[in-house]
Order: C-alpha cells, then structure tokens, then sequence
C-alpha cells in the first residue's frame, strides 16, 4: 500500500498509509495536497520570501470543521503541525519542514451586523477582504495598515493601525472568537465562556488553539478620511523629528501621525531628482471627520518644507492599500524591533545615523505612534501587555536576493541593538523574527507567568509550537 513520510513532534518523519490519508481527504471538504499535488507549491509559499519550507502534507481547510478533522489527525498522529491564515508573519510560522500544514486561506467569509456593529470573520481573511464588507456600511475596527496581513495573525499577536490611538488594539475590539483545541474540540472564547483562554488569544498568538472565527466590535469610520503622506528632505529631519515629538505628544486621540525614514520610491507625486535619496516621510491620518481634521494636522503641515503634502480626503479602503505596493510578496524581509514611552534626543540622532547606511532601496525605519486608547487599558486585561508602548520601531529590512542577505541582517540587527538603551526592553511580538527566541518573554512580561500556565492547560504536549511558542513548562 503506497505510504506518505510526515514529520512528526520529535522531528522525526513517520509513515502515513494511503487508507489514512485517504481517510483524511474523505472528511474534509477542502483540499489535501501532497508535494507534487497542483496547488501545492502555491499553498506553501508566505509572503516573505526567505521562508521556503516543504511541508509532507497540507490540507487547505474551507470550514471549521476542516480544521476539527486536521487538528484530529494531527493530534493522532502526533505531528509537526504549522497554521497558516494568509501567511503574512514575518517569522514564517505558517508553514514547516516536512510537517502537516493546514492552510485556512480559503477560509474568506465575513458578515457584518450593521444593528449591532459587529464583525464575524473567518481566519483566511485579510484586511482587505474585511475593509471590502465593512465599508459599505460605513464601519470599521483597529487593524494595520497593509491591506494583504492576515486578520488572524495579526489580532492574536495584538494588532495595531490606524484606528488604534482613538479604538485601541485589534485585541481591545475582539468580543469572542471561536477555537480548535489541541483535543480536537471547538469551544467558544470570550468575557462569559472560557474568559481565561479568551485573555490568553488577546496577544498569546497561535499558542493556545485555531481560531475559526472572530467576532469584532465595529466603529463608525469613513468611506472617507483624511489621510496621506507629506514627504521632506532628509536633511530636514533633525529639526522636523523633534518638532513632530512635540506634536504628537498634544495630539488628540484621533490623530495618527507615524513617521517613516527610507530612499524615495518612485512615486508619481514625487519629483524625479528626490527617487532613490534618503527621505523623511509623515504618514498622517485623522480617526473622525474630515473638517476636524484638517484643524488639527495643520501644525503638523506647516513644519518645515515639504517635496510634497498629499493629506486629502482619501477613501478608508484606498489608505489600506497605499503601502501595498512596496510591501509586495517576493521579497525578502528581515525585522528588529523596539517599544518607547518617549524619542529621546539620543535615540532620535542614532536613528538617523544608520538612516545614511540603508542597505537596500527596499529597506526602511517606520516609527509608529500608539499612545491614547491603547495605553489606557491595564496590561493584565489582555496578554498583550505592552500598554506603555507610546512608540512602536519597525526596522523594515527588505531586499531582493540572497546576496544582500548579510550586509541587511546585519545593518537591522546593529540599528537595533544601538537604540536598545532608549528602549522599555518590551516588544510587539508581530514583529519578533525567528531568530529571538530570547525576546518572546520580554514581549509578554508580567503576563507571561499566566500564559505558561494556561498553556499547560490547553495545549499540554504543545501541539502549537510552530509560532512564539510559550512552553507548557518552562522556567519563569
């Protein structure tokens, strides 16, 4: 009888006879594909480009449960086991060496309560699927800011955009969520049933079972905001950064305004003899009406001078997109990251030390500015506990071959180890890369005892550990 090698927990790859898996084929209504299997190379590659795994077997699940049966058989068979919404993670958790993948990509469905402005989305989703459905009815939740990232991955590391200074988190918006355990059953998590493994989803990642289905508070948001870029010289950025320091730390809840340091693209608005020069660059946006807005960006606009201003009224679901083109798949992109209460002066002049070294056309620094409703919840309310984080530091290293790989690893990992000192020492554990594994407990600090424990009881064998995995047992 033909047979199929699949790895198992002990890293070991073991033999699954054709009845079973013809067993498992027959009980789901989506795909099982094999290496070779049209669809397959598809269903395995993510979004960044230096992650390239082949898992023994995926199963592209269409319902939940699709996913009661994989996680069955995987829990059977006892095997590696990686989850994969739309493959966006940066770490490349979705998928595995020679393990069982299950791909819920398929898994696209949303249905908006327009009554009760709430969300149920399924886990394949994106943030543009979800905006597509949302803003016909004029609504919206905190989420990021590409319109590719998974819902999934993204609310369960925490999730934050532009909507987060006046909502909060994606997280603080979540109402319930159904879960596959690693027992195979599917449970409701929320406030008034399973409230411990509802804390534990709100910033515990993947650790504690596959999410089905999220149910999100919805808010009143567009079709349009004030939005857009206003993009200054590089050699302007000492003053405008401090000037930028000042302002935000006065702005109303409702202003966003991040800040973004790399070499021009190639933008239609920008004149051609800037493309390619380092730039400073104001991503703005206003979580309210368009009159109010332009009120209160005005000091913003008025520093210095800009190339160009674009703030205008922009639709919600085209501001979700406009980094989209240089967030593209295909590249390969390595992340370093830090939380701030404050841009010290020191911080602000080592940052733009290294921005003269960027490696790579690709490459960026982006600041984000949370603050507001996200700093107002207790950090033990949900397990994401990064509360004090008024600043958020993406180093974006992002290049195109092989070739680049040591000169932009490098350059992230010495930008970031150079900052670490105006740092809290926590970290938004979306942007942890696979390689800190040390920093997985820093991102969950006083929370992470609980999450230990609750681990411990949902996932005992850890199961889920192709993600920022929170051992059963481990020393805290």
């Amino acid at each position: 009888m033909p047979t199929t090698n699949v790895r198992n927990l002990a890293g070991i790859d073991i033999t699954i006879t054709q009845e079973d898996l013809d067993g498992l084929t027959a009980s789901v209504r989506g795909q099982v594909l094999l290496p070779g299997s049209t669809a397959y190379d598809t269903a395995r590659t993510i979004w960044n480009a230096m992650i390239d795994r082949r898992p023994g077997l995926i199963v592209r699940a269409a319902s939940a449960a699709d996913v009661v049966k994989t996680v069955q058989f995987a829990r059977r068979h006892q095997l590696l086991l990686a989850i994969k919404g739309a493959g966006h993670n940066i770490a490349g958790n979705a998928v595995c060496d020679g393990g069982l993948m299950l791909d819920l990509s398929l898994m696209k469905s949303v249905h908006i309560d327009q009554q009760r402005r709430v969300a149920t989305v399924e886990p394949g989703c994106t943030l543009a699927d979800f905006d597509h459905d949302a803003q016909v009815f004029g609504l919206a939740t905190p989420l990021g800011i590409n319109s590719t990232t998974g819902v999934a991955g993204l609310t369960l590391g925490g999730g934050f955009g532009w909507l987060t200074r006046k909502y909060g988190m994606s997280v603080d918006n979540l109402i319930a969520a159904d879960v596959v355990l690693a027992d195979g059953t599917l449970v409701r998590a929320s406030s008034s049933s399973n409230d411990d493994l509802f804390w534990a989803i709100r910033g515990g990642g993947g650790n504690f079972g596959v999410v089905t289905s999220f149910e999100f508070q919805l808010h009143p948001v567009g079709p349009e905001v004030l939005s857009g870029l206003i993009v200054h010289p590089f050699a302007d950025a000492p003053k405008l950064l401090r000037q930028y320091r000042d302002f935000i730390e006065k702005a109303p809840d409702e202003v966003v305004a991040w800040f973004v340091i790399r070499k021009a693209p190639p933008l239609p608005f920008l004149p051609e003899s800037i493309h390619g020069k380092e730039m400073l660059a104001f991503a703005c946006f206003y979580a309210g009406d368009i009159t109010s807005g332009e009120r209160a960006l005005e000091g913003l606009r008025r520093f210095g001078q800009p190339i160009a201003d674009v703030v205008q009224p922009h639709p919600y679901t085209g501001w979700q997109k406009a980094f989209d083109p240089l967030l593209t798949p295909g590249a390969r992109n390595y992340w370093k990251s830090h939380n701030f209460t404050q841009l010290e002066d020191g911080y602000l002049d080592t940052l733009l030390d290294y921005s003269t070294r960027l490696p790579s056309p690709h490459c960026e620094i982006f600041v984000g500015a949370l603050g507001g409703a996200a700093n107002r919840v207790p950090r033990d309310a949900t397990a994401y506990p990064q509360r004090d984080a008024k600043y958020v530091m993406n180093v974006h290293g992002r290049w195109e071959t092989a070739a680049e790989d040591e000169t932009c690893i490098r350059w992230a990992r010495e930008l970031t180890a150079a900052t670490a000192r105006y740092a809290t020492g926590g970290v938004y554990i979306n942007f942890v890369t696979a390689d800190e594994t040390d920093r997985i407990q820093a991102a969950y600090g006083e929370n992470y005892t609980r999450l230990v424990s609750l681990k411990q009881k949902y996932d005992p064998t850890n199961m889920f550990r192709m993600n920022h995995n929170i051992q059963p047992v481990a020393a805290v």
